[in-house]
């Protein structure tokens, strides 16, 4: 059986330890030792390692078919340090791909293996709910498997909708309400089926995949060095685009062992900070709408700030939203001429910023309604956000201390001094309260970046490393990457096969993770408390489906 390259025979990584009378073989993967395991060992081994090893984040769950095989591919993190991971490989035979399930120990896989299941054709025993995820249940085939055929007629029967519960109390039942796709509380195209028992939240099932595209797909037909890079900005158009850019960049990057540059470095940190600020107040002016109603000032005032910080972004990429500005090995140009100018309109916005965030406290948080409709609703406790491979706000908003910009660092992030902000009310409310603070935090990011960038020499603006005009990293190369994006953890993993375009390009998108966990957020609340639920998460289906 082939595999990526072998570590030492019979080593076992130190994180592996707990497991090593289950490990047939181990793998050296860029970013993590891996270790390859029996499909019916899969609960054990991730049992072990989640309480022995304290392994407690699954970020991700690769499938993929080889020629001679499946493979399922578990990425193992700490949330107290998530330097510390391992990759656990699941080979499959191709003729009966099965294993079992690792839903009851990381409920956060159920999705994930569901997605194994609907594109790759992977089967989980003991699953809680194997069905499709993104396409329909009706779909012929599975189309990320070898043998797909693209041409073969798909026949999607009209279905009545069914109750989510068994309801069988004697002159009792429960209602099924569907809530989109087409509505504008959902944020996007998300239907959410809901079993509603009077106007109490029954239960909820989010269905998803609406605006599938195929990313996945169209970044494994181009090539690492020029055509992928445009790919990431789709996946958030909420603002969030150069954060998702530099996913792309940083697994590329590790992939093609390319050092970028210190000066670029800075410039890439303060972008990624007006992106994040671009996706927040979006964020906040949206969930003004979703609670509050009609279009309130702090609808408009969020416009009206981004507005600010859209100018800035456009005089530097000369885009507005599908920025299409980091490269490998840096930044596509330097900072616009007169570079004096560029910077005034970055303090400009930065001095004003104080005052307009105070606003957003007195007419939002201090807000009596808005408070009625988000504290003590949407409860999320730290355990249930880690369970789901919550992160970002959404996590740190339950008083997870997660955040990769602090615990994995890139870029220009440990040389500067900022804060991660957590809060530990564990609602909806403290969810906005995160990313109102985490404003004010990426503004201080960015002052620095800027008195740096004002008083870097002239003749040491080097915005780009080297980077040969094509890469063809070895084959059986493989890495799973991830930074510190708007909605939270966004990662890539990709395998490279000796040629210029990736074999397999997986993206974990943190919006996937968050609508999963929304019927824990919602069950036993009220019809209007899961409107302002959905609301926080702040997804963006862009990664959801991707």
């Amino acid at each position: 059986m082939a595999h990526a390259v072998a570590t030492a025979e019979g080593e076992v990584p130190d994180l592996a330890a707990p497991v090593s009378e289950h490990v047939l073989d181990t793998e050296t993967h860029l970013n993590a030792p891996a270790i390859v395991v029996r499909a019916d060992e899969v609960q054990a081994v991730l049992s072990a390692l989640k309480t022995e090893s304290g392994l407690d984040h699954c970020a991700c769950v690769t499938a993929q078919e080889y020629a001679d095989r499946y493979e399922s591919i578990y990425h193992l993190r700490s949330y107290d340090d998530p330097t510390r991971e391992l990759s656990v490989v699941v080979p499959l035979p191709s003729d009966d791909p099965t294993s079992e399930s690792a839903a009851p120990v990381y409920p956060t896989a159920e999705w994930h293996e569901r997605e194994a299941y609907d594109l790759v054709g992977v089967e989980y025993e003991d699953h809680p709910d194997l069905r499709r995820i993104l396409l329909p249940e009706t779909w012929q085939g599975h189309p990320l498997s070898r043998d797909f055929d693209g041409d073969e007629p798909q026949i999607v029967p009209l279905r009545e909708h069914a109750h989510l519960l068994e309801d069988t109390r004697e002159g009792q039942d429960t209602m099924h309400l569907n809530v989109g796709p087409h509505h504008p509380s959902t944020h996007g195209v998300l239907h959410v089926n809901v079993e509603l028992d009077g106007e109490t939240v029954a239960a909820v099932d989010p269905d998803i995949g609406y605006i599938h595209r195929c990313e996945e797909q169209m970044c494994e037909s181009g090539t690492y060095r020029h055509q992928i890079m445009p790919y990431p900005d789709r996946w958030d158009w909420g603002g969030g685009g150069l954060l998702n850019e530099w996913a792309y960049a940083r697994v590329a990057e590790d992939l093609a062992d390319i050092e970028v540059p210190e000066y670029a470095q800075v410039i890439r940190t303060m972008c990624a900070e007006l992106s994040r600020i671009l996706s927040h107040m979006l964020a906040l002016a949206t969930y003004a709408l979703d609670v509050v109603g009609e279009f309130t000032p702090v609808f408009q005032w969020g416009v009206r700030d981004r507005e600010v910080v859209m100018d800035i972004v456009e005089d530097l990429t000369g885009q507005r939203l599908m920025f299409n500005y980091y490269r490998l090995g840096g930044v596509a140009w330097d900072l616009p001429e007169p570079r004096e100018a560029f910077f005034e309109k970055i303090y400009a916005f930065l001095d004003d910023l104080p005052h307009k965030l105070e606003e957003y406290h007195t007419l939002l948080t201090s807000n009596e309604t808005f408070q009625m409709r988000t504290v003590d609703t949407g409860h999320f406790d730290p355990e249930a956000a880690k369970a789901y491979g919550c992160t970002g706000p959404v996590a740190r908003g339950s008083g997870v201390d997660y955040d990769l910009r602090r615990d994995d660092p890139y870029g220009y992030y440990d040389e500067l001094d900022w804060n991660v902000v957590t809060e530990d009310g564990c609602d909806n409310f403290s969810r906005v309260l995160v990313r109102l603070r985490e404003v004010e935090e990426s503004a201080k990011i960015i002052e620095q970046c800027a008195d740096l960038l004002a008083e870097w020499p002239e003749d040491d603006r080097e915005i780009q490393a080297n980077v040969p005009r094509t890469l063809r990293p070895d084959p059986d190369t493989e890495i799973y990457r991830a930074v510190e994006a708007a909605k939270g953890e966004l990662g890539i993993y990709i395998r490279s096969d000796g040629t210029d375009t990736p074999a397999r390009f997986k993206i974990r998108g943190p919006s996937f993770s968050h609508v999963q966990a929304l019927g824990e957020m919602a069950e036993g609340e009220f019809v209007p408390d899961l409107v302002a639920t959905l609301g926080s998460l702040d997804t963006i289906m862009g990664e959801v489906d991707r």
